[in-house]
């Protein structure tokens, strides 16, 4: 039992409380304390030599392709860049392009599979494990909704973020299988395309950043189709 003394100096709104009621309330607010002194994922990104490069050719240009082979940090680049601009946590090292003001974007992959299994892993976290969302590259004390997708199982529609201002981000997860007409819609700061996409939804998506000054495009993805239509906008670099 907790002594009389311990419990006048509590304040009003907790000198009700049962030592158990009392125990928990510190439990909780541990737990708090612990994860918003504990690192994550975007606050960890250590970008290399290329990818440092691939940022900060953002502020210069409107359109960026970061190719790479397989498991070399393509998605990795992008899923934290998207994160930056929805929370606006740009670390000391970056000197990309930096937004102002909350995003609104778009993520996207071939399929809602890979959308969901690459993208939406990246940003949110495990797709089937809801208690570990919060775990990707959006910190989880900035995510503050998620909403279904359709027609694949636990792939999200969109999310809403924190931004550092006070003011509300939005990331949506589309496929480009959707077709053409899926990618339709009201403007964005931002695209964020993971594996190639064909070039009528690349340049319908590009559509959607007309209207704004400082909206950016970015994919990352391994050449497995050769010299398309896509890639040869970009000129190639000498190594």
């Amino acid at each position: 039992m907790a002594s009389p003394l311990i419990r006048s100096a509590l304040p009003p709104q907790l000198s009700s409380l049962t030592p158990t009621q009392l125990r928990a309330l510190a439990a909780d607010l541990t737990e708090s304390a612990d994860r918003d002194t504990k690192p994550t994922r975007l606050s960890e990104y250590r970008p290399y030599a290329k990818q440092r490069e691939f940022h900060a050719a953002g502020a210069t240009f409107r359109e960026r392709l970061l190719m790479a082979g397989n498991q070399l940090g393509k998605s990795v680049a992008g899923a934290a860049e998207v994160s930056m601009h929805l929370t606006g946590l740009y670390p000391d090292w970056w000197c990309g392009r930096r937004f102002d003001r909350p995003t609104h974007g778009w993520a996207a992959s071939d399929t809602g599979e890979t959308t969901r299994d690459n993208v939406q892993a990246q940003l949110i976290g495990p797709p089937a494990t809801r208690e570990l969302w919060g775990t990707g590259f959006i910190p989880v004390d900035r995510l503050i909704s998620t909403k279904p997708g359709m027609g694949t199982p636990n792939l999200l529609d969109n999310a809403v973020v924190r931004h550092v201002s006070g003011g509300i981000s939005t990331v949506g997860f589309k496929a480009y299988s959707q077709g053409r007409t899926k990618w339709q819609g009201p403007k964005k700061d931002w695209l964020w395309f993971d594996e190639e996409p064909p070039l009528d939804i690349y340049t319908e998506g590009l559509t959607r950043l007309n209207a704004v000054v400082d909206a950016i495009a970015w994919m990352t993805f391994t050449p497995l189709k050769g010299m398309s239509d896509v890639v040869m906008r970009f000129p190639i670099e000498d190594q």
